[in-house]
């Protein structure tokens, strides 16, 4: 039954491939990988437009872009030439990876990537990568059609909605840090003391985010931030009265009773509150997406719904969320998007910059609802930061209500969207463990985020007509 549908696939891709003006080339530095040797190709170049090294670097390229749009997952290979082939697998290597392990190469060597639908509607929507390159670098990489069962691609990433505590939420991370929304508008962030996807774990087995204070899941680390009433690791909201600079709505905290406004954690119930709907977008390996649709919030001075897209990627300590308003219905005119992070009490361990801000210092990781008081565990330094994209030119705000915040004020633009980017490390993770290499590491991420690479399409190229 299998060698049937892939023989439908082979049929239906042949037809459109072979369907493009293909060009003629010399059959020199074509890719192989066992019998895999495919004869048309695309040669694309990634071209890094900052003077500084860039690791893991998102690489997306739409379907409206790509000239290609007739793709199946496995009649896609991308290959890096500038990398080293993999050798002849061992016997030992071949009995654990099976059928599907990637056999000898030549001339480079195939990368992961993603072929996501996003709307899901059964139709790719980006085609996603990750590479590394130098300053200043224009990489050429090659894209191969050809039908290939073989390539396993172990997750970076991970993504998941499970019944934590009785409580449906949803979770997104990477190998170092991780997100879940226990409130469902203001981000959670989880620590890792070795790399480990774990929320596929926790939701399994319900382990207590703060069993690692005592050496309980050691290594799998521990809830590190206090969310409370604000927006702790990251969050969203509205500044509908320009005349009262330290008012802000959040969907969680809406009018229940008339003029009065809730103050409970969460909101009051599924039908008069604001209600929320959880799924997952894409689960890895590269990046893994969570979207939150936020539905009937009324703020008490207009009705609001969106929805949020919360994207990890591998190997970084930062996630991206695009956010896009599909209900906008503001009392008055001069409302303003919102988003924001907690802030710490003592100003010495804040840093603000153009569209930058940085939390840090120490933090006790206690659980809020043992009330021994016995699980708590001081930690020396515990980041999270939010960047906004220039292009929404957003402007700071000190908020001094609900807990205090880091917030950015953003001009509702036409397409009633805009997106920004969070970020997260502690003093007992591997990597950026201290608030120099997490200061550091945010202001480098902030510019790439700014700057995305530039990719350009080649002529398709046809091995078998120089045969």
């Amino acid at each position: 039954m299998k060698n049937i549908i892939f023989s439908k696939y082979r049929k239906i891709i042949i037809m459109a491939v072979l369907q493009l003006p293909f060009i003629a080339f010399a059959q020199t530095g074509w890719y192989t990988e066992g019998n895999f040797a495919p004869e048309k190709r695309m040669k694309i170049t990634i071209q890094n437009t900052l003077n500084i090294d860039r690791d893991d670097c998102p690489v997306v390229i739409t379907h409206e872009e790509f000239p290609v749009k007739k793709l199946h997952e496995m009649w896609v290979t991308i290959v890096d030439p500038s990398l080293p082939p993999k050798e002849k697998p061992t016997e030992e290597e071949m009995a654990f990876v099976g059928g599907h392990g990637i056999l000898e190469e030549t001339n480079g060597h195939q990368i992961f990537y993603q072929l996501d639908d996003l709307d899901k509607d059964g139709i790719w929507d980006e085609l996603f990568f990750q590479t590394n390159l130098k300053a200043g670098e224009t990489k050429t990489m090659y894209i191969y059609f050809g039908f290939s069962g073989r390539g396993w691609n172990p997750l970076g990433t991970y993504a998941t909605i499970g019944s934590y505590c009785r409580h449906i939420i949803p979770w997104w991370e990477s190998k170092n840090i991780g997100w879940k929304l226990w409130f469902p508008t203001s981000v959670d962030m989880y620590g890792k003391r070795q790399p480990h996807l774990i929320s596929h774990l926790m939701c399994q087995d319900n382990l207590c985010g703060y069993s690692g204070v005592h050496k309980v899941n050691w290594e799998y680390g521990s809830d590190i931030m206090r969310v409370s009433n604000s927006f702790g690791a990251g969050g969203i909201g509205l500044f509908e009265f320009a005349e009262k600079p330290d008012s802000i709505s959040m969907p969680r905290f809406a009018p229940v009773e008339g003029e009065k406004i809730s103050e409970a954690n969460f909101n009051e119930d599924q039908i008069t509150d604001t209600r929320y709907a959880f799924d997952v977008v894409v689960n890895g390996p590269l990046r893994s997406t969570i979207r939150v649709k936020t539905m009937n919030w009324d703020s008490g001075n207009g009705f609001y719904e969106l929805t949020q897209d919360y994207t990890a990627y591998t190997n970084q300590n930062y996630s991206t969320c695009k956010v896009q308003f599909t209900k906008f219905l503001p009392h008055q005119n001069g409302v303003q998007f919102a988003c924001g992070i907690r802030a710490n009490e003592i100003d010495a361990e804040n840093y603000i910059e153009k569209g930058i801000a940085i939390r840090s210092g120490e933090e006790l990781a206690a659980d809020p609802d043992d009330d021994s008081e016995l699980r708590t565990h001081k930690v020396d330094f515990v980041g999270s930061a939010l960047v906004v994209k220039d292009i929404y030119q957003p402007e700071y705000v000190k908020l001094k209500s609900f807990g205090g915040n880091h917030v950015f004020k953003i001009h509702v633009n036409t397409e009633k969207s805009f997106e920004y980017m969070i970020a997260g490390a502690w003093s007992e993770g591997v990597v950026y463990n201290t608030p120099d290499l997490f200061k550091e590491y945010v202001r480098k991420s902030a510019l790439e985020y700014n700057n995305p690479v530039i990719v350009s399409f080649k002529d398709l190229e046809n091995k078998a007509f120089n045969h």
